[in-house]
């Protein structure tokens, strides 16, 4: 009886633990996966970390698409961000500069990086920037005050379907993990 009692056991914990091994090795693969499925989907509104070459494009004057901007801190980053305008109306194949505020709000220098997206997801191959705080990270000496600007383009292929555009950034601090 004590034997059977101790297969069952044994069985058990072989289980448990082969479930606890495929659980880990699922969320250790789940960024590549994830990475492979918005590239080949559209999803998410993944932007080019780099800036693209200024070109000439026909402007489209007779169409308008909000651009609306969006700014976020993850929530350990001391920054005090936020975008001049929240909103823009802007002609597709024309080129702006927007403006983002950003303010260290401790007595310690700050490295931090923004991350950028687009909404919808499908629409981020449309936009492209020239310039852009996102490119590099940012180092904040203690309480400074800074504008960035961000130069972009909707592209004039811009889908018909599409008539807003979300820009989102969001701030984190990697202060602990930057070489100063």
């Amino acid at each position: 009886m004590a034997a059977a009692t101790e297969r069952k056991h044994t069985g058990l914990v072989l289980k448990l633990f082969s479930v606890t091994v495929l659980m880990f090795g699922f969320g250790y693969l789940l960024v590549p996966i994830y990475d492979v499925f918005c590239d080949l989907t559209g999803l998410n509104g993944k932007l080019e970390s780099s800036a693209v070459q200024t070109q000439s494009f026909a402007v489209i004057a007779d169409r308008v698409v909000t651009l609306e901007m969006v700014t976020a801190l993850n929530e350990q980053t001391p920054l005090l961000f936020k975008a001049k305008k929240s909103k823009l109306k802007v002609h597709p194949g024309k080129y702006y500069t927007v403006e983002f505020y950003a303010e260290n709000k401790t007595n310690r220098r700050l490295h931090v990086r923004a991350i950028p997206s687009v909404t919808p997801g499908l629409a981020a191959e449309y936009l492209e920037k020239t310039e852009c705080f996102c490119f590099i990270e940012q180092v904040f000496e203690p309480r400074e005050q800074r504008v960035m600007p961000v130069r972009f383009v909707i592209k004039p292929d811009f889908p018909e379907r599409y008539n807003t555009l979300t820009l989102a950034y969001t701030f984190f601090d990697l202060t602990e993990t930057s070489v100063n």
